[in-house]
């Protein structure tokens, strides 16, 4: 698996989790609470979120690297969509 991760600066990184596993679990099987979430986009490609007070922690897994740049962008661009109030800085790396 391929991995990569993103840690974005923000105070309401608990909301953000929730809003984001609560969207994607119309369509996978997501678990989550507060400070923790999962969603597997598919067999061979899931996010898991992590939130603490200061941030929001994402971590992408793909079985193929070719996945990793569009899954980047699907999971900023909803980021961005839910966290319209604040400038995010969204920062991936391997």
């Amino acid at each position: 698996m391929h991995l990569s991760k993103a840690v974005v600066q923000t105070e309401h990184a608990s909301r953000y989790l929730q809003q984001l596993c609560k969207h994607w679990s119309h369509k996978f099987s997501v678990e989550f609470d507060p400070r923790k979430g999962r969603v597997p986009f598919s067999d061979t490609a899931e996010v898991t979120f992590a939130a603490d007070d200061a941030a929001l922690t994402m971590t992408l897994s793909v079985a193929d690297p070719s996945q990793q740049e569009r899954m980047q962008h699907v999971i900023d661009d909803h980021l961005k969509r839910f966290a319209f109030r604040e400038e995010l800085d969204i920062v991936w790396t391997n």
